[in-house]
């Protein structure tokens, strides 16, 4: 959560993660990625690297087969912050939103600046292969208008997009919550990938 709260530290991270990516023993792996929760904005803070140094990182997105994402953090600041709220500790989840609230205000340049460029880059991402994505209508991390808007801004840049949607369930718990669904899903979508052959071992 600290990289998300100062998105400095994300980017530096996100770096630490590229370098081990490209060293010699992972440079020639394909790359599944599966990401959960704000896992999502690690990873765009890796696209973050790729898209200021195209060049020195052009093969990072080639090398991604597909890329999976259960319960992506996504919505306005005050989604996130009210979601903050009821996941961290739920009777205090007023003073949570405000106190986040006040902090992406007083730390814009830092904070909220920094979120707008990550969202442009997570939208243009330079990835293009198949995507997966998993959430809910109740989830108050994720907004499933945004979520679903982003799909079909994917799908007409040609990403072929994948998705499974429970009415009722749990943030970052989908699998917990609906074991078979989830699996039966994942499953048929690492079959759709062309060069893939894996099983999930849950």
């Amino acid at each position: 959560v600290i990289h998300f709260l100062w998105p400095r530290w994300g980017l530096s991270y996100g770096l630490e993660v590229l370098s081990i990516l490209e060293e010699p023993s992972f440079s020639n792996r394909a790359i599944l990625v599966h990401a959960s929760s704000i896992g999502g904005y690690t990873f765009t803070q890796m696209l973050s690297h790729v898209a200021q140094e195209p060049k020195r990182h052009a093969c990072l997105a080639q090398r991604v087969v597909g890329h999976i994402y259960d319960s992506l953090v996504v919505g306005s600041l005050e989604h996130m912050a009210t979601g903050l709220g009821k996941t961290l500790i739920p009777r205090l989840e007023g003073f949570i939103r405000n106190t986040a609230m006040f902090y992406f205000w007083l730390f814009k340049a830092y904070t909220a600046d920094l979120y707008e460029r990550s969202i442009h880059v997570f939208y243009n991402s330079p990835v293009t292969s198949p995507a997966l994505f998993f959430f809910c209508e109740n989830d108050v991390m994720c907004s499933p208008a945004v979520l679903g808007r982003l799909m079909d801004f994917w799908k007409q840049r040609g990403v072929a997009i994948s998705s499974r949607k429970w009415e009722v369930s749990t943030h970052a718990a989908h699998l917990r919550c609906h074991p078979e669904e989830y699996v039966s899903t994942l499953q048929n979508y690492l079959n759709s990938l062309p060069t893939c052959s894996l099983v999930p071992k849950m």
